[in-house]
């Protein structure tokens, strides 16, 4: 189910994403699946943990490879920017994180154990640099919320399709931050 409410906001968007439409490609009616999920932003909810739980196995391979630090949070970086415009993990992100403003103390909790995974790996990663002299000597904790907050501002452009920062621009723009502010 998560699977197909995934591959269908990539081909139609979340406006193509209703239950009667995701009931039908499931085999399923929209009643069982308001069963299952009671409204649609649990749904949406539950479709960003599954596609999370996809993101945080390539995440974890990616940071435990053999790498210097380096090229690890190279890939990291590459991995949270989205592909562009009307990525569908991202375009499923800001749904959430706007349904969020009404969402009950659980919903929150699990949209904050999403952020929190990403953030402890990358303070990991960054304590883990700063170690081997890799990188300057940061605060691991203050520099991740810095670096995120900026990958998030950048990530929400390229994801609305903001005229001139695609991908590559913020990937650019990106590298050029954290070599002027973190590499030695």
């Amino acid at each position: 189910m998560l699977a197909a409410a995934m591959a269908t906001i990539a081909e139609h968007g979340l406006d193509g994403l209703t239950m009667a439409g995701l009931g039908r490609e499931v085999g399923m009616s929209s009643g069982h699946l308001l069963y299952y999920f009671r409204t649609k932003d649990e749904l949406l909810l539950r479709t960003l943990e599954w596609s999370e739980g996809r993101l945080g196995l390539e995440r974890s391979a990616l940071l435990s490879r053999p790498a210097t630090a380096g090229e690890r949070l190279d890939a990291y970086v590459d991995l949270y920017v989205p592909d562009g415009p009307r990525d569908p993990h991202w375009t499923l992100w800001l749904e959430v994180w706007n349904r969020s403003q009404n969402a009950d103390e659980d919903a929150r909790a699990r949209q904050a154990a999403i952020e929190g995974a990403w953030h402890r790996d990358l303070v990991a990663l960054l304590a883990e640099g700063v170690s081997r002299g890799e990188f300057r000597a940061v605060d691991p904790d203050r520099y991740a919320a810095r670096l995120r907050a900026l990958l998030d501002g950048f990530s929400v452009h390229v994801a609305v399709g903001i005229p001139g920062t695609g991908r590559d621009q913020v990937l650019a723009h990106v590298r050029e931050f954290i070599a002027d502010s973190l590499l030695p």
